[in-house]
């Protein structure tokens, strides 16, 4: 059966398709500015809220435990109420806590408020990758949702310039500001419709069965997820020292100021929504499962090369090689892949466990990265995190391949048939 988008002429799906990839990235640039603004303005907040070193620590694992267990409710609650409502869900209370930011007085009140605003606005990922690709035509899927995570980088650039702009007004002010641009997308989500794929299912009565016994009672989908979540668990291990620890790393390891760090940064995240694009594409044209292989088996090489590099400019485009690699080529070709593993029935409960290994994997990676740091060696630190914890990431080489090019759900029609 053919669910592509809803019965529409071929011109107004043209531009329902535009508009749906619209929304869905500026709705993720803003999750991610949401969430890259607490990095930003965490050293204004620690002077203000008296936060110490230890506090810090609390604060980065309630928001990882926040992000970890609402992206399991979100996942699974896709799969009973609908992927429109949990999507509007997510965007209204990142608004909401985003705003509220600014009136949090102690640090207990921080906690909270920064865990569910963080929850929800990572869940705006797996809501995302369900959704959109549910209604993407099977044509260059890929391609078209490679934009859609090209909002995270887009989300990195607005909080640095929105904090650049208006950071002299406080920190609370930044983060009130945030709420005016999501309360236009949330706006624009009322044009978005419901996934027609999860309208046919609960019309045939399959949302009334008990997604995760589903995935569980089949060996196939069971084994599918089981080596995903070692993939993306690994993926979030050296993510960790890959993407959060690496200014603090060049500049102890490698002789790097904190300017040119930081500029690093800045360029490789700048020049980083091209690659997410060129993720896509190369999903389809060589398969997305081809692409993401690749991209794993290549992480613990160039993190070795990278710790073996003395020379800057080596090093900067070595490092420039990996953040692209763990970036926009992964998320690209590997967020569709999920979407196309696993039937539209337990879609949203499968990528949700799936979002919430990768969180599982980042708290592994920080724990092990303090873990490893008591050793007083930052080249060990890097070994153990971001060459060994990326090893995981080689499951890849079981996973299936999936033709491109086909209906989201051919392959389970085909089983049903």
């Amino acid at each position: 059966m053919d669910l592509e988008l809803v019965k529409k002429t071929p011109l107004s799906a043209r531009y329902y398709t535009i508009y749906l990839i619209f929304i869905a990235c500026i709705g993720w640039s803003l999750a991610s500015y949401d969430v890259n603004l607490l990095v930003l303005a965490l050293p204004e907040m620690s002077k203000e809220l008296q936060i110490s070193e230890q506090m810090l620590g609390i604060l980065g694992f309630f928001v990882y435990g926040a992000q970890f267990i609402i992206t399991l409710i979100v996942g699974y609650s896709m799969d009973k109420v609908g992927r429109k409502v949990l999507w509007m869900i997510c965007l209204c209370g990142t608004a909401l806590f985003t705003g509220a930011t600014y009136f949090v007085e102690n640090f207990w009140q921080l906690v909270l408020v920064r865990a569910l605003a963080s929850g929800l606005a990572y869940s705006e990922l797996a809501v995302s990758i369900t959704l959109v690709n549910e209604q993407l035509p099977a044509k260059n899927r890929g391609l078209l949702y490679s934009i859609v995570q090209g909002g995270w980088p887009l989300g990195v650039f607005f909080a640095s310039a929105v904090y650049m702009a208006f950071g002299d007004l406080g920190w609370r002010v930044v983060f009130l500001l945030g709420t005016i641009p999501i309360a236009v997308v949330i706006l624009g989500r009322v044009f978005i419709k419901e996934s027609a794929r999860f309208e046919h299912e609960k019309n045939s009565g399959s949302t009334e069965s008990n997604p995760v016994r589903e995935i569980l009672a089949s060996p196939m989908l069971k084994k599918r997820i089981l080596t995903m979540s070692v993939c993306w668990i690994s993926y979030g291990i050296s993510y960790v020292a890959s993407n959060f620890y690496i200014t603090w790393w060049l500049t102890q390891r490698k002789g790097f100021t904190g300017h040119q760090a930081s500029e690093l940064m800045l360029y490789c995240g700048f020049i980083g929504f091209f690659f997410y694009i060129l993720g896509g594409w190369l999903g389809e044209k060589f398969g997305r499962k081809k692409v993401i292989t690749y991209a794993a088996l290549s992480v613990a090489p160039l993190s070795v090369i990278l710790l073996l590099s003395n020379n800057f400019w080596l090093v900067v485009a070595v490092y420039f090689l990996i953040f692209q690699v763990t970036n926009g080529i992964w998320a690209s070709a590997g967020y569709v892949y999920q979407s196309e593993s696993f039937p539209t029935r337990v879609r949203g409960t499968a990528i949700g466990f799936l979002s919430s290994m990768m969180v599982l994997g980042f708290v592994l990676g920080s724990l092990l990265w303090t873990l490893a740091s008591s050793l007083n060696n930052a080249s060990a630190t890097w070994v153990i995190v971001a060459v060994i914890g990326s090893l995981g990431m080689w499951a890849t080489l079981f996973l299936k391949e999936i033709k491109t090019g086909q209906d989201i759900d051919a392959e389970f029609d085909r089983q049903a048939g």
